[in-house]
């Protein structure tokens, strides 16, 4: 099924859509991707004109060795993007499991909800309901990315399907959730969730493929997040291919060209 955000088409045969990183974390893994607060906008500009479809808004990193970061400061750092960022014209989803964060968001001109924690908390489920926007929705059982093999990411990605269903949640896209988000998972568990992308179709809706400059990919180049660029965009044009309706970046300008290379191809 296709879900319009804010006038973008997605899934269902339209074209895949470029979704930008804006990384207002300064802990992020990948720092280069780090924006201060008086360059968001002309970020979000450059990254509309080197041809983002949608743009995603997160300040807090999701990285295990990040430091620990309070609802509060993460609240004020989103709600000072989002004034910035007023009447710019962006399509934008905001990046936040906590049900405190979205709510303090949902004042401004956000376009889709992006829930690393698949929907498990049944306040923020709420909000995200009530709210009518899309939601974007990671595995994740008890806690986000939790699977460690991919048969735990079909059946968390079944979870995810059951709450928004019971919330009223119709416009889902889902993210099986690549990457190492708990200690457990091993890199192995996320090359055979991308060779496996395609199996994700059963679930009949969107797919969202976030891998830019992951760790997974440094281990198989043996490089850091900072040149890792080449890997990702060899790992994405694979999962365009499996099927991946979105893909999450934060090279913007190179996707493009794998974007228009891919269709061409088709």
């Amino acid at each position: 099924m296709a879900v319009q955000i804010k006038g973008v088409r997605v899934g269902e045969g339209s074209s895949p859509k470029i979704m930008g990183v804006l990384n207002i974390s300064p802990e992020s893994f990948f720092s280069d991707s780090f924006t201060r607060c008086d360059e968001i906008l002309v970020r979000a500009l450059e990254m509309m004109q080197e041809g983002a479809d949608m743009i995603d808004l997160g300040a807090r990193s999701t990285a295990l060795t990040a430091p620990p970061l309070s609802v509060s400061e993460e609240r004020e750092r989103v709600v000072a993007a989002l004034r910035e960022l007023d009447g710019c014209g962006a399509v934008l989803s905001l990046d936040t499991m906590h049900p405190e964060v979205l709510d303090a968001a949902l004042r401004y001109d956000i376009a889709a909800i992006n829930d690393i924690n698949g929907l498990g908390n049944p306040l923020y489920a709420k909000i995200a309901a009530d709210s009518g926007l899309p939601v974007i929705a990671m595995a994740a059982g008890n806690r986000p990315g939790d699977p460690v093999d991919f048969s735990g990411t079909l059946s968390a990605l079944r979870l995810v399907c059951e709450r928004a269903e019971r919330f009223g949640i119709s416009d889902l896209i889902l993210d099986p959730g690549v990457g190492k988000w708990v200690e457990e998972r091993s890199v192995d568990a996320d090359w055979e969730l991308c060779r496996r992308f395609s199996l994700l179709q059963e679930f009949e809706r969107p797919l969202l493929a976030a891998v830019s400059r992951k760790a997974f990919i440094g281990n198989a180049v043996g490089k850091p997040a900072e040149e890792r660029l080449f890997g990702t965009l060899g790992v994405l044009f694979f999962l365009l291919e499996q099927g991946a309706d979105i893909v999450r970046v934060h090279d913007v300008l190179a996707v493009r060209d794998v974007v228009l290379v891919f269709e061409r191809l088709l």
